[in-house]
């Protein structure tokens, strides 16, 4: 479903804050995958880095399609960090409304939930 004149369209979007500095996760690379494509693998679609608030806004660079997503995380830091990579798979049905997938991070935990 195509989004009507004058609306935005739907995005999947992230907010990644680290919960032991109480401050937002700048610079971490993030990849979007698409899953479900059979024998293929997972696809590469887009990836960016979170800004300054710990944000990217949105990581499609074409219309949403109902399907099988991954978010890769690259969370590896210099100062030896247990997680390295976390990897959030995601099942999109309805395409008219948009995804947003916070991480809160910890040193030896994380949680994430879809957000609004």
């Amino acid at each position: 479903m195509a989004a009507e004149p004058g609306q935005q369209r739907p995005t999947i979007s992230t907010h990644v804050l680290d919960t032991e500095r109480g401050t937002p996760a700048s610079g971490v690379h993030v990849t979007l995958y698409r899953v479900d494509l059979g024998d293929a693998g997972p696809i590469r679609m887009t990836q960016a880095l979170t800004d300054s608030y710990g944000r990217i806004r949105d990581l499609l660079d074409r219309p949403l399609q109902a399907g099988d997503y991954r978010l890769e995380f690259d969370v590896a830091h210099e100062d030896g960090s247990f997680f390295t990579k976390i990897a959030v798979d995601l099942r999109i049905t309805d395409t008219s409304r948009s995804y947003h997938v916070p991480l809160l991070l910890a040193p030896f935990s994380m949680t994430t939930y879809r957000g609004s």
